[in-house]
């Protein structure tokens, strides 16, 4: 079973900056496909959690904590299909969270923040390590996406196009390998 890692906090406001090729060419014994530049990688040969996770931390050239989840987890979540199938608002944007630890989120859901009718962050639900819902574009957003923290722990959010990513990765691993090595062989004619 495919292993997905989430890296919190890095390639933002050229704070704790890396590569994600670079890092995921360093860890190809372990098949790994980089998904953007926020540190998300689809792991298909994981082996034993321990062993990746230290070879990740020694490869990082920072210290950096790590949100995972196996590739059933979200492959049921979007069986569930959280978001419906109407189109987002063009304002709104799907998100995922993925908590670095078990949810212990007592809190009826969904919950709104702020709970009026001008909320910025909308939690529609939660399922073992996986938050989803929608938030505003806007200045206020990422105070309000801070709750997450404080409601269920600390996590990493991934936007629903980047969650939608690693599952084309996870159903066809062949076009997955055919863009690694197309954006390979560009790089090389540059």
């Amino acid at each position: 079973m495919a292993l997905i890692v989430f890296l919190r906090g890095v390639n933002v406001g050229g704070h704790r900056t890396f590569r994600p090729s670079v890092l995921a060419r360093d860890l190809a014994a372990y098949d790994v496909v980089n998904v953007g530049a926020a540190g998300t990688f689809v792991v298909r040969k994981p082996g034993s959690r321990a062993k990746f996770l230290a070879d990740l931390r020694r490869k990082l050239p920072f210290e950096v904590k790590v949100a995972l989840c196996d590739s059933d987890d979200l492959l049921r979540l979007e069986m569930e299909n959280p978001f419906e199938t109407e189109p987002a608002d063009p304002g709104i944007v799907r998100f995922v969270s993925i908590l670095l630890e078990a949810n212990q989120c007592k809190t009826s859901l969904p919950i709104a923040f702020p709970a009026d009718d001008e909320w910025f962050v909308r939690i529609k639900g939660a399922r073992n390590r996986l938050v989803f819902g929608e938030y505003r574009r806007h200045m206020k957003t990422i105070g309000y996406l801070g709750r997450i923290d404080d409601l269920f722990g600390p996590a990493t959010t991934r936007g629903w196009s980047t969650i939608l990513s690693v599952l084309r990765i996870l159903k066809d691993p062949e076009a997955a390998t055919r863009a690694i090595r197309t954006t390979a062989s560009k790089k090389r004619t540059r």
